[in-house]
Parts: C-alpha cells; sequence; structure tokens
C-alpha cells in the first residue's frame, strides 16, 4: 500500500545552519526519517561533497534508497546509529541527530506507536528484527515492567499500570493492540495532567525500551567524538526530557575544563567539545507544527584534543 503519511521537519533550517556546512565535506544524518534534514543538507553541497544517512526503519530505508539513486553523493546504511562508530576516526564534518519519531510512524496505526488509532502492538524501528511490545508483554514478570515505565516513561502510576496489565493477561489473555493497552493504563493512571492521554508515557517507555533507545543514544555520542574532524559540529534534537538530558551531560562533560586538584597549579585538562548551546523552535513553527513543541537542539563543536587524551 503506498504510503500516505506526511513528515514535517523539526528546527530544519536551524538545524542544517548549525553543521556550518562545508561545501565539499562530509556529513552524517544519523536518523534518516524522511529526510527533511538530508535533503537540506544535499542542496548546499558541491559535488565534491558526501552525506552518509543511517535509519533502522524499512520504510525510512526505502525512501533514502530512492534519495541514493538519483545523488551519487548518498551512502545509505540500514542500521541505528549505534553503528556510527565504523566510520573513520575524523571523516565527518558534522553529524546530525533527529531524535523524534517520524510522523509516518506515528500516523500509521500498523506500527503500534500511537494509541490515537487501533493497531498491532509493535513499536519497533526495525519491523525486521527484534521483539515487538506485545510479544515482550507476554511474559514479562511484574517487577521488571514497573521498572521500565517508571525509568524509559517517568510515571508515577508504574506499578498501578504493570499490576494491571498483568491482570489483563490472567484474566482475558495477552495486550494485543494499542487500543487495548491504553484501555489498560486508562484503568491504573487516575489523574493525567490536563490534555495529556494517560497511556502517553507508558507508550513512551514501551518505545524507548523495546527499541534500546539511550543506550543506542549513548553509544553514538561517545563515537561522535572520534568520528569528528576538528571544527566538525555535532547538532542533535531531543524531543523528551531522558533524552535531552543525556545530550546535556555529554556535551557539558566534554565541554568542561578538568582541574586535577591533587596537582596544585596545575593546566586544566583539554576538552573535547565547545561552544555548546541550546536552540529552541520558534512560536512559529510549534504553532504550524505541534509535534515541535516539545523539541530541544544542543549543538557543540569538535575540539582537536584527540580522544585518547582524556581517558
Amino acid at each position: 500500500m503506498e504510503e500516505t503519511w506526511t513528515h514535517q521537519t523539526v528546527l530544519l533550517e536551524e538545524a542544517v545552519d548549525a553543521l556550518a556546512i562545508r561545501a565539499d565535506g562530509h556529513y552524517v544524518d544519523a536518523t534518516f526519517g524522511r529526510g527533511g534534514h538530508s535533503r537540506r543538507i544535499l542542496s548546499r553541497l558541491s559535488p565534491a561533497g558526501r552525506l552518509t544517512v543511517f535509519d533502522k526503519d524499512p520504510q525510512a530505508i526505502e525512501a533514502a534508497q530512492q534519495l541514493a539513486r538519483s545523488d551519487a553523493r548518498v551512502t545509505v546504511r540500514h542500521e541505528g546509529f549505534r553503528h556510527l562508530g565504523e566510520l573513520g576516526g575524523g571523516s565527518a564534518d558534522g553529524i546530525l541527530m533527529d531524535l523524534g519519531v517520524s510522523s509516518p510512524q506515528i500516523d500509521d496505526p500498523a506500527r503500534g506507536f500511537s494509541f490515537r488509532n487501533d493497531g498491532p502492538l509493535d513499536m519497533r524501528m526495525d519491523t525486521t528484527r527484534g521483539q515487538s511490545v506485545a510479544q515482550w508483554l507476554e511474559t514479562v514478570d511484574v517487577s521488571t515492567l514497573t521498572e521500565v515505565i517508571r525509568e524509559y516513561g517517568e510515571e508515577r502510576f508504574a506499578q498501578s499500570v504493570a499490576k494491571a496489565i498483568d491482570r489483563r493477561r490472567q484474566e482475558r489473555g495477552p495486550v494485543r493492540t494499542t487500543a487495548e493497552l491504553a484501555e489498560v493504563v486508562a484503568g491504573a493512571v487516575k489523574t493525567r495532567e490536563p490534555g495529556k492521554d494517560p497511556a502517553t508515557r507508558t507508550f513512551q517507555a514501551l518505545r524507548i525500551f523495546i527499541n534500546a533507545e539511550l543506550e543506542e543514544l549513548q553509544e553514538a555520542l561517545e563515537a561522535s567524538l572520534r568520528v569528528l574532524r576538528p571544527g566538525g559540529r555535532l547538532v542533535v534534537i531531543s524531543f523528551h526530557s531522558l533524552e535531552d538530558r543525556m545530550v546535556k551531560r555529554f556535551m557539558t562533560g566534554h565541554a568542561r575544563a578538568e582541574v586535577d586538584r591533587r596537582v596544585p597549579f596545575a593546566e586544566p585538562k583539554p576538552v573535547r567539545l565547545r561552544e555548546v548551546h541550546r536552540v529552541m523552535p520558534s512560536a512559529a513553527e510549534v504553532q504550524g507544527n505541534p509535534r515541535a513543541r516539545s523539541a530541544v537542539m544542543r549543538v557543540a563543536t569538535r575540539t582537536d584534543v584527540p580522544v585518547g587524551a582524556l581517558s
């Protein structure tokens, strides 16, 4: 079936501007999605420039391969950005990570990301491998489920939700669809912020867990230090607090001069990143694309300090 869902790229101009594109440089779009950022990067590259794109989603990869067939500057990798470190050391002039779930993923009920439309409870970014959420929920114990919902969803009713899912399994069988899960969660979460569906935090938690999103992000951030050349830019767009805290901690940690207090008058150790700053969507963008409202973009520049210098 032909895909009819569209995706509106968040912070499009701001993110590409932050990369400080060199026309003949090599750039990495670590989360291709539907290619909004990639196409804008390509528009600023010369024929000698190169773009490498990563994505786990088969539909995103199909779109990326179509782009690559028409533009020889594009290299496509059907894998998550945890493989970023496989690129050569100092080989990239800029790396962009847009951590949001794309609109086609959210809006397609068959993907199981949203509680707004009923569909199979899947949530895998890469539908060709791994367990779906429905499969995992069949056997997970209550304590583990509670921990996942609390840690990745920051849900204060995590235990109540986990127990409700377990009761549902025992009384009526496994939870198979998004509507079934949303109904179970709604019965366990008694209060919620105005305008927020009770299932929001649980769905976020299960998606992050089943795709190992935070572990992959940490690996990719660490790899970026090896892959970026001196002066190269790291640009990361986050959409929830867990991701943003991780990115902020990483960037500021590597941009802070460390002093060895055991050695009086010692020079601070050199840092790997500098010029860390934050960018938020404009009011006009949020009005035109409500999904941009939670976006936070952080930008850092790679120094010339080798990765091993601070180990």
